[in-house]
């Protein structure tokens, strides 16, 4: 207030409204407050009829005001609050005079809509109620957010599919009903083959995308009875109950590959991937989600091993494969975290390369070897592909690389000059941008020229991103490396590109060379191939050579170098200097003699 307000004592004076706790508020001001309420506000008479509603009620409710007039409020009752609810309410309005809780109401079109409630009764001068003032709004948005709140506990985000915390429940109940009712039931697990390429080359706003299209077509595929689940990542569940026969799960099995594996359009690309399947019968296969979920896992890991796009129904042997390869696993990463101590489970051995022409050893290839302490010496046939699948290929081959180049530099100390050491490249070890700085601080490290290394890719790891591999390899063929296409002809090969990859070698499959003297196919295909490869002027190596008649056919077909069993097995880096030293053991012809034919 202004200080220079003068007062002179004659204006009429407001009392305070603190001096009187019920002062009386202008009827028309309460009217306002009445008309301009957010919340609808109705008022009842003591034999419960409306007398009064505000604008707010009729917008609600789509009742005008005259419809409501001399009516009791229960002409809104939706029929969906119970009515216990009632009786509590006029029970505690009764003995307190005030109620508030939630009830459900039907606005005139029918449609339903919560509400929040809160009503007083207005007492007379006897005690006895004479109003009840009622006020209410919807809660139907936060109701819809409670439902959107449990919805997304039980369903994922992407795909709106029920995700792993519901499947459960889901299954539980659905084996419920079966058991009760002499039913079977099928659980198929659905992994889309190489989506982590995907996701890698395109993006993950394209593999989410492309995860939709997968949800969209197996809902599409089942029937409106089966269930449909995301694991995670791209891991399917599919519930179908109510099954005749493993025959129509075969038939499901075959539908979902040709429709999952056909082509998806996502923005501007055409995408594909393959599913394979894992199945479980229930009962025959278990009795309870778990283990159902469990053992249509271990078949969908058969499966994948066999191949892509294939579906397995399962057995008990392969809980049996299952559990040693997870030992395997387990003892692979304690291998790989000792490595680097004396007494490591991990080992490097050698196979020597003989130049044809010469008959002298010009390379040796590291091969990794690997004793578990309990199950003695693994087969790089079963650790190999563990590694691939589980990501440990990456600090294997880490491992691999850096014990051949220390290996190198010792026989090198022991006098062993002018023979190159080859060393595999995984497809990890490849797409990584740092490698060709990887590889010159290994040279510097054991003071190594780069032509005393020779680094070795699969074809089908050359042909995953063609134009990423060249410009790696580009830069190692510009340091001196010696570049090699390992298991060529097993892959997926592209000549156009092949003749632009800066390689040096082709290393022919050893799965031509077995047969090459009784299969006309698999000698054609070597001739064929050394024909290609000199053609490009790149040296040709087979592998895999285990006699004499191998060596003088792949001698007739001008091969190069030559490696197996028939001059060296895999020797132990302690061994590589005395096994030069005595090379040739026939001077005059170092095939002739018959090694004895191992398997790795």
């Amino acid at each position: 207030m202004n200080d220079a307000t003068q007062h002179t004592g004659d204006e009429p004076q407001e009392a305070p409204l603190a001096r009187s706790p019920l002062f009386p508020l202008p009827p028309d001001l309460l009217m306002q407050v009445f008309e301009a309420s957010t919340e609808a506000i109705y008022i009842c008479d003591r034999d419960r009829r409306i007398v009064a509603v505000n604008p707010s009620f009729c917008r609600l409710t789509g009742y005008g005001r005259e419809e409501c007039l001399g009516r009791e409020p229960g002409f809104l009752a939706a029929a969906k609050t119970p009515d216990e609810v009632y009786r509590a309410m006029w029970l505690s309005l009764s003995e307190t005079g005030n109620w508030q809780g939630e009830l459900w109401d039907r606005r005139k079109d029918g449609t339903f809509f919560p509400k929040r409630l809160n009503v007083s009764a207005v007492r007379g001068a006897g005690g006895e109620p004479e109003h009840y003032i009622a006020c209410f709004s919807s809660i139907a948005e936060r109701i819809e957010a409670i439902e959107r709140m449990a919805s997304l506990a039980d369903h994922d985000p992407l795909t709106h599919l029920p995700n792993r915390g519901a499947l459960a429940g889901i299954l539980q109940r659905e084996l419920s009903t079966a058991r009760r009712d002499g039913l079977q039931v099928a659980v198929m697990l659905v992994d889309m083959d190489r989506f982590k390429d995907i996701n890698i080359t395109f993006g993950h706003r394209v593999g989410d995308q492309m995860l939709v299209a997968v949800a969209e077509r197996l809902r599409r595929v089942v029937r409106g009875s089966d269930i449909v689940a995301r694991l995670g990542s791209d891991d399917f569940v599919i519930i179908l109950p109510d099954i005749e026969n493993a025959l129509s799960v075969a038939g499901v099995a075959s539908k979902l590959q040709y429709n999952l594996g056909d082509h998806y359009r996502i923005g501007e690309h055409n995408l594909y991937a393959t599913p394979s399947i894992g199945v479980s019968l229930f009962p025959l296969d278990g009795d309870n989600a778990e283990t159902l979920i469990r053992n249509a896992g271990a078949a969908l890991h058969h499966a994948k091993s066999q191949g892509h796009g294939r579906h397995q129904f399962y057995n008990e042997g392969m809980n049996v494969a299952a559990t040693e390869r997870l030992k395997l696993e387990v003892g692979l990463r304690c291998a790989l975290d000792t490595a680097h101590l004396p007494g490591s489970q991990l080992r490097l051995h050698f196979q020597p390369q003989i130049h044809l022409q010469s008959q002298r050893v010009v390379g040796l290839e590291a091969l990794a070897r690997w004793t578990h302490p309990e199950l003695g010496p693994i087969s790089p046939n079963k650790f190999i592909p563990i590694a691939e699948e589980t990501g440990l290929i990456q600090p294997l081959g880490d491992w691999v690389f850096w014990e051949a180049c220390r290996q190198l530099r010792a026989f090198r100390d022991q006098g062993v000059e002018h023979v190159r050491m080859a060393v595999n490249l995984s497809a990890q070890q490849l797409r990584h941008e740092g490698l060709p700085t990887v590889v010159r601080g290994a040279l510097a490290c054991y003071d190594l020229q780069a032509s005393d290394l020779e680094l070795e890719i699969t074809e089908s790891t050359a042909m995953q991103n063609p134009a990423a591999t060249i410009a790696i390899l580009d830069q190692l063929r510009d340091m001196g490396i010696v570049l090699a296409i390992d298991d060529f002809g097993t892959g997926y090969s592209s000549l156009s590109y092949l003749k632009d990859l800066p390689i040096h070698r082709l290393k022919l499959d050893r799965s031509f060379v077995k047969d090459i003297e009784t299969d006309r196919s698999d000698a054609a295909i070597c001739s064929a191939t050394i024909i290609l490869g000199h053609n490009l002027n790149l040296d040709m190596v087979a592998e895999g050579v285990e006699t004499s008649g191998q060596h003088r056919y792949l001698e007739q077909l001008g091969c190069d170098v030559l490696q197996g069993f028939l001059y060296s097995e895999p020797l132990p880096g302690d061994e590589v200097a005395a096994f030069l030293k005595n090379w040739p053991r026939d001077a005059d012809y170092p095939g002739a003699w018959q090694a004895p034919i191992l398997t790795i």
